[in-house]
C-alpha cells in the first residue's frame, strides 16, 4: 500500500524558495505581464484560426499525437483544457508582439552587425603546459605531426578527442574575445599560434570561415536578441508589490525589500 503524502500551495511556494527557483519564476510571470500590457497598448489581438494553428504545431512539437496523448500531457503537468488554451494564447501573443515591434528592424540589424553571425569551423586542443603547446605547435607546423593526433594524445573529453578536437562552428559571441578576435583574423585554413588564457593554453586550427546569409533561421534569432534586449529594458523600469503568506515583498528594479505583517524588516 502506497504511503500518502500531502501537498499544497504553501509548499510548493516555500519549496521554489529554498531551492533558489523564485527569482527566475518571478522574472518569467513579470515576463508575462509586460508582453500582455503591452499587446494590450497597441491592441494586439488573436484569432481562433492562429490559436489553432499554434495548438496544433505545440502539439506536434511535444508529439501528442492523439486526444490520449494530450490528456496524459496535461495530466503529467497539472493543466486542464483552459490552462492549456492559456498556454496557447500566451505563446501566439509573444510571437505576434515580437513581430510587431522588430519584424521591419531585422534585416537592417543583420547588415549593421554581419560579422557578429559568421561562423568559424575550428579544431582545439586545451592545454596547460606553454613548453609543450609550442613544441606541439612546431610539430604541427613542419608537418611532423597531425592535429588529430594532437587531439587523440591530449584532450580528455571522449567525444571530442574521438572528432580530432573538433568544435564544429562556432560565433564570434561563443568563443573568448582572445580567441574570438585570432580566429576570425584568420585565413583558412590557418594553425593559430598558441593562445594563453585564463583556463589554459589553446591549440587552434581555423579550417574554415562561414560568412552569414540571411535566412529565416538567421532572422528568428535577431528577433529573439531584439525582444530580449527590449525585456531587460522593461524589466528595469518595473515596480512589482507582492503580498504572498501574509508577507508584502516590494521590489524596485530587481531589488526586493520584504515588510512582514508584524512590522519588522528583514
Amino acid at each position: 500500500m502506497k504511503k500518502a503524502i500531502s501537498v499544497n500551495s504553501e509548499d510548493i511556494f516555500n519549496h521554489l524558495k529554498v531551492s533558489c527557483q523564485f527569482p527566475s519564476i518571478l522574472e518569467s510571470i513579470i515576463t508575462c505581464k509586460i508582453i500582455e500590457s503591452k499587446a494590450a497598448e497597441i491592441g494586439l489581438t488573436i484569432n481562433l484560426k492562429e490559436l489553432q494553428k499554434a495548438s496544433d504545431n505545440f502539439r506536434l512539437s511535444q508529439q501528442l499525437q492523439t486526444i490520449q496523448d494530450t490528456e496524459i500531457w496535461l495530466q503529467k503537468h497539472h493543466l486542464s483544457l483552459d490552462d492549456f488554451e492559456k498556454l496557447i494564447y500566451t505563446n501566439v501573443l509573444s510571437q505576434k508582439l515580437v513581430e510587431h515591434l522588430f519584424s521591419d528592424r531585422v534585416e537592417a540589424h543583420f547588415y549593421q552587425h554581419q560579422l557578429d553571425y559568421a561562423g568559424a569551423a575550428i579544431y582545439e586542443v586545451l592545454l596547460n603546459d606553454e613548453d609543450i603547446a609550442i613544441e606541439l605547435y612546431c610539430a604541427l607546423e613542419e608537418e611532423e605531426i597531425s592535429f588529430h593526433e594532437v587531439a587523440r594524445q591530449y584532450i580528455k573529453e571522449p567525444d571530442l578527442r574521438r572528432a580530432g578536437g573538433y568544435r564544429g562552428i562556432l560565433s564570434r559571441r561563443e568563443l573568448p574575445a582572445e580567441i574570438s578576435h585570432a580566429v576570425f583574423a584568420a585565413h583558412p585554413p590557418k594553425l593559430l599560434k598558441p593562445i594563453t588564457t585564463s583556463t589554459g593554453i589553446y591549440l587552434i586550427l581555423v579550417e574554415e570561415i562561414i560568412q552569414p546569409q540571411f535566412n529565416e533561421q538567421i532572422r528568428k534569432q535577431i528577433l529573439g536578441e531584439l525582444f530580449s534586449q527590449w525585456l531587460q529594458r522593461q524589466m528595469k523600469d518595473v515596480e512589482i508589490e507582492m503580498d504572498l503568506n501574509g508577507e508584502e515583498i516590494e521590489l524596485y528594479n530587481g531589488k526586493a525589500n520584504k515588510e512582514f505583517s508584524n512590522g519588522s524588516m528583514v
